[in-house]
This record gives C-alpha cells, structure tokens and sequence, in this order.
C-alpha cells in the first residue's frame, strides 16, 4: 500500500488596516480585500481545493477566508482556532500534527512570521526557483505556497515537504 500524497496549502491573511483596534481585530484594509479573492481565484484555477482548512481567529484571517472561500469550487470545512494567531513555527507543526489522516489537503490561514518560517522549515524540496522566490518576497499579504509530503500528518517535521507552487499577488 503506498502512502497518501499530503497537498498543505499556506495562506497568509491579506492587507490588513493599521488601526487603534486590538491587533486581533484588526480588519482588512481595501487593498486586502481587492487582493484575496484573487488568491482564491488563483487557488481555483491551480485545482488546489483543500479539504479542511484550519483558520486563525483574527479578523483579518476570517475575513480574507470568506473572500478566499467565495471563489472556490466548494467550501471546505473551516474549523477557526485561536492557536493559529500568533503562533511559533513549532506550535504551527504541533497544530499541523494533530489533524487526522482522512483530510489529504489541509489550508492553513495564519500570519507571519510564522507562516513564513513553517513554509521555509518543511520545504526540503521545491521546484524550480519556487524556494527563492518565496524567500525573496519576504512572504508578504495574500501569499500563498503549495507543498506536498508523503505520510501522516503526526509525521510533518522540517524538511519533509516539497514546494510545488509559490503565489503572491506582488510577484
């Protein structure tokens, strides 16, 4: 029996406003909200379509995950966990560990820099130019990286992950 071929999806919430507002409720500024529909036509187009997506409980992460989502073919379950806000690259592996071996495409909505970090640490592979390219945006708002790996998700530690495709709306 060969192992199940593991599609995680990276999306980093986009443009948010700077305001007086608690971090955390920061909203979308207009920016943000032309940009993240396209990230989900662009994910649309690409047939990247996951099956559950884990999103931060931020308002600019749940906002840019309802224009995202309004452009896919279907609507994943969405699960909005608090964990994701502000999380460090090992407490976003532990999250990525625990999700269960029946979901084979996985979307994360979070921030960086940690988003950024997770996407760097798992690629041990990537195509192309794809690890440079990203590296040298400096991961910014709406980006969105492709990665796949063989095996469980309990098994998801550096380097086991290939960078198949590296989206921003600024590259």
């Amino acid at each position: 029996m060969t192992e199940a071929t593991r599609r995680l999806v990276l999306l980093r919430h986009a443009k948010a406003e700077w305001s007086d507002n608690d971090d955390h409720e920061r909203p979308l500024a207009e920016r943000g909200r032309k940009e993240a529909p396209v990230a989900g036509q662009w994910l649309a187009g690409s047939g990247v379509v996951p099956e559950l997506t884990l999103c931060s409980t931020a308002t600019r992460c749940r906002d840019t995950w309802k224009l995202v989502v309004a452009e896919l073919p279907q609507r994943p379950k969405t699960v909005y966990d608090e964990r994701i806000y502000e999380a460090s690259l090992g407490e976003l592996i532990a999250i990525l560990n625990e999700t269960s071996d029946e979901v084979e495409d996985l979307m994360l909505v979070g921030h960086n820099p940690g988003l950024h970090a997770l996407a760097d640490a798992l690629a041990g592979e990537a195509e192309g130019d794809l690890l440079a390219r990203m590296n040298r945006s400096g991961y910014p708002t709406s980006a969105t990286t492709v990665l796949t790996f063989s095996g469980s998700w309990k098994n998801v530690e550096h380097g086991v992950g290939r960078l198949v495709a590296f989206w921003s709306p600024h590259a």
